[in-house]
């Protein structure tokens, strides 16, 4: 169960995923089950399924960084606190205003500028990743400047002047600091050297992703099938998280109800499911890190005609995304494809009923490059993830949203979950 600590903590290390959203946001914990429903009592754990990465993955993932930045002309890039951070070297470092900064040259040993007073805390850590015991942790005190130390780093690698990426959630201070200490540097986005590495997956990325999916799929299904008339919103999501803790992993879903399902992130407003709510959910899990994101819109009791005639629509676009998915094609196209089946069928134009992008790119956060929205160019390639999410949503009644994690293959796409059937028929 996760409360406002664990929420925060996810939050701070980068694991927490897009289904975190109303309820969780605004302090609301799912409610747990007295006792366990037959279907969830009968999951079992596959925790034992997921292999960790390796320090050999990260250091081939620093040599891929340093390949990109000769391509991009980046002389070095600094990451601070957050997911990035943990994927190049294995550290999970929170937030604050102190700065803990590793920076990847591209020529030469990384170093580490640490507050001294933390200097155990990270070389207990650093020493568990690609850097060992011979990690470079230059240290600074309260009253001294880490921003000189950054600059005396890279000028002990040879790196006067030139161009330091900064990795995009790096906050302000720490990349204007830099810029201070060092005039003589330029500095520029690291999301070319980041993004380029993360966002193209690995076998082993891959596996842990279809874990992921399978995981959060299973405990969908076991949470359905325990639904019953008169629950909240929230005690129906404590079934969900319920069902991933049996699985082995910590996950979750936003639920909503009825004519909340219509707002993409749904509602605070207390609900409660009678027959003939439709549901909308939308979660998922990390495992290893590395997350799934997944919604299914069903039914209690007997769906409308209306419901039925939007769910296939909204089915229809999904599988034309998918179809329309493979290598070379650009983000934007695939975005098209699934909005034009929803437009083509009287729910235009544009953003009015589907009023949000296709998809984010999936990995270690829940929403990552690429995006596959309107203006994106960039080519598909072998390896990428995304969810496959288009959606209807009809204010005041309800909304539809069918969403599954794609995976871009060599020629072409597929989905790591099996699809909705139907409002009847979710798994």
């Amino acid at each position: 169960m996760l409360t406002r600590r664990s929420l925060f903590r996810l939050s701070a290390l980068g694991g927490i995923a897009a289904w975190a959203k109303p309820a969780l946001a605004q302090g609301r914990q799912p409610a747990p089950p007295a006792h366990l429903p037959a279907p969830i009592a009968a999951l079992a754990s596959v925790r034992d399924q997921a292999k960790p990465i390796t320090n050999d993955e990260r250091l081939g993932r620093i040599s891929h960084a340093q390949t990109l930045m000769g391509m991009h002309k980046l002389d070095a890039v600094m990451l601070c606190q957050g997911t990035s951070l943990t994927y190049f070297t294995g550290v999970r470092w929170g937030g604050g205003e102190r700065l803990f900064a590793v920076l990847l040259p591209q020529r030469g040993q990384p170093f580490v500028v640490c507050p001294a007073f933390e200097e155990g805390r990270a070389r207990e850590q650093l020493g568990l990743g690609p850097f060992g015991s011979n990690a470079d942790v230059m240290t600074w005190q309260e009253d001294e400047s880490p921003y000189a130390l950054v600059a005396q780093g890279l000028k002990k690698r040879g790196i006067n002047t030139g161009t330091v990426g900064i990795e995009e959630t790096v906050k302000f201070v720490f990349a204007n600091g830099v810029a201070q200490a060092a005039p003589a540097l330029t500095i520029s986005s690291g999301t070319p050297v980041t993004a380029g590495c993360r966002m193209v997956k690995d076998t082993h990325e891959i596996a842990l992703m279809r874990l992921a999916a399978h995981v959060t799929w299973s405990a969908y299904k076991a949470a359905y099938e325990s639904l019953q008339e008169g629950m909240t919103q929230d005690e129906f999501a404590g079934l969900v998280s319920a069902a991933h803790n049996r699985l082995g992993f910590r996950g979750g879903a936003d639920v909503q109800v009825g004519e909340y399902s219509a707002l993409p992130h749904g509602s605070i407003q207390p609900q409660v499911i009678k027959q003939g709510s439709i549901l909308l959910m939308d979660g998922g899990c990390s495992v290893e890190g590395y997350s799934s994101d997944i919604s299914r819109t069903f039914v209690l009791g007997k769906p409308t005609d209306k419901m039925n005639r939007v769910f296939a629509i909204d089915r229809k676009a999904q599988d034309v995304a998918l179809r329309a998915a493979r290598p070379g094609v650009a983000c934007e196209s695939v975005d098209a494809a699934a909005r034009k089946v929803i437009v083509d069928a009287g729910f235009g134009p544009g953003y009015q009923y589907f009023s949000h992008r296709l998809g984010h790119g999936l990995g270690m956060d829940g929403h990552e490059w690429p995006y596959l929205v309107r203006g994106n160019t960039l080519p598909l390639r072998a390896g990428m993830t995304f969810s496959n999410e288009p959606g209807i949503y009809i204010r005041g009644e309800f909304g539809v949203r069918c969403e599954d994690d794609m995976l871009i293959t060599v020629d072409g796409a597929e989905l790591l979950t099996p699809q909705a059937e139907s409002l009847e028929k979710p798994f």
